[in-house]
C-alpha cells in the first residue's frame, strides 16, 4: 500500500511537471509562429523597399491612439533619424499616411483613414484625378468631387497623383469599392478601401522625398 501510495504520488508529480512543460512549449510554439509572421512581413517590406527610387528607412508601430474618431498611430523613429513633418509613410501594400508631429525617438503619423486626412488621387486605369479623404474607418475612404459623369467603376485601383509635391507619385492608395450615381447630383458618391492594412501592419517604411514639404540633407537622398 505504502509503495502503491508513492508511485501515484510520484505520478502526480510527473503529470504536474510534464503539464508545465507543456503549457512552456505551447507558449514558445506561439511565440515561434509570431516571430515567422513578423520575419515574412519583414521580408515583404525589404521587397517592397527595392522597388522605391527614393531613400526609405524601416519603422516599427510603437502604439495606437485610443480615441475612436482618430486614426493616428505612434512609430519608432524621430529626430535621430532624420525623421521630419510630412513624411510619407508606407507598408508593403501601400501608402498609410504622413508624419504630423516629431519627438527625439519616436514620431506620430496620421494615417490616411483619418477624417482630416486628404490625399489627390487618380485612376491607374485612365487618369481621372480625384481627392480621397479619410472617413474616420480604417476600412473606408471616400472620393470628393468626382463629376457624375466621370469614368471611374468598382474595382480601380487608385494611385497616389504626387500633386501637391506631399506624396511620392505612382503609389497605391486604394481601391474602388462602390459608385453611385444620383440623379440631379453634379458629383457622384464614390467610396473605396485602402490598399495599405492600415489595422494590421506593425511595419513600415519612411520615404525620403525630394518633393516632400521638407527636404533633408543630400546624403538622405541615396537609397542606402
Amino acid at each position: 500500500f505504502g509503495d502503491s501510495a508513492k508511485s501515484r504520488h510520484q505520478l502526480e508529480r510527473e503529470n504536474s511537471e510534464l503539464s508545465a512543460r507543456n503549457l512552456i512549449l505551447g507558449q514558445k510554439i506561439q511565440r515561434l509562429i509570431s516571430l515567422e509572421t513578423e520575419n515574412i512581413e519583414l521580408r515583404e517590406l525589404l521587397g517592397a523597399a527595392d522597388s522605391i527610387s527614393e531613400r526609405v528607412v524601416i519603422t516599427e508601430l510603437v502604439s495606437v491612439d485610443p480615441d475612436p474618431y482618430s486614426q493616428q498611430i505612434l512609430i519608432n523613429k524621430g529626430l535621430k533619424d532624420d525623421v521630419f513633418i510630412g513624411q510619407p509613410v508606407l507598408d508593403t501594400h501601400g501608402l498609410m499616411g504622413q508624419v504630423i508631429d516629431v519627438l527625439p525617438h519616436s514620431s506620430r503619423v496620421l494615417l490616411i483613414a483619418d477624417s482630416n486626412h486628404a490625399i489627390p488621387v487618380q485612376v491607374n486605369r485612365n487618369g481621372v484625378r480625384a481627392i480621397a479623404v479619410g472617413s474616420g474607418k480604417l476600412n473606408e475612404l471616400k472620393l470628393i468631387y468626382v463629376p457624375n459623369t466621370a469614368d471611374v467603376k468598382v474595382g480601380d485601383q487608385l494611385v497616389s497623383s504626387g500633386l501637391g509635391g506631399r506624396y511620392p507619385r505612382g503609389y497605391p492608395v486604394a481601391k474602388v469599392a462602390k459608385v453611385e450615381h444620383v440623379p440631379g447630383q453634379t458629383f457622384a458618391m464614390v467610396t473605396a478601401s485602402p490598399s495599405a492594412q492600415l489595422d494590421r501592419s506593425r511595419h513600415m517604411l519612411l520615404v525620403f522625398n525630394k518633393n516632400a514639404g521638407h527636404v533633408p540633407p543630400k546624403s538622405l537622398w541615396e537609397k542606402k
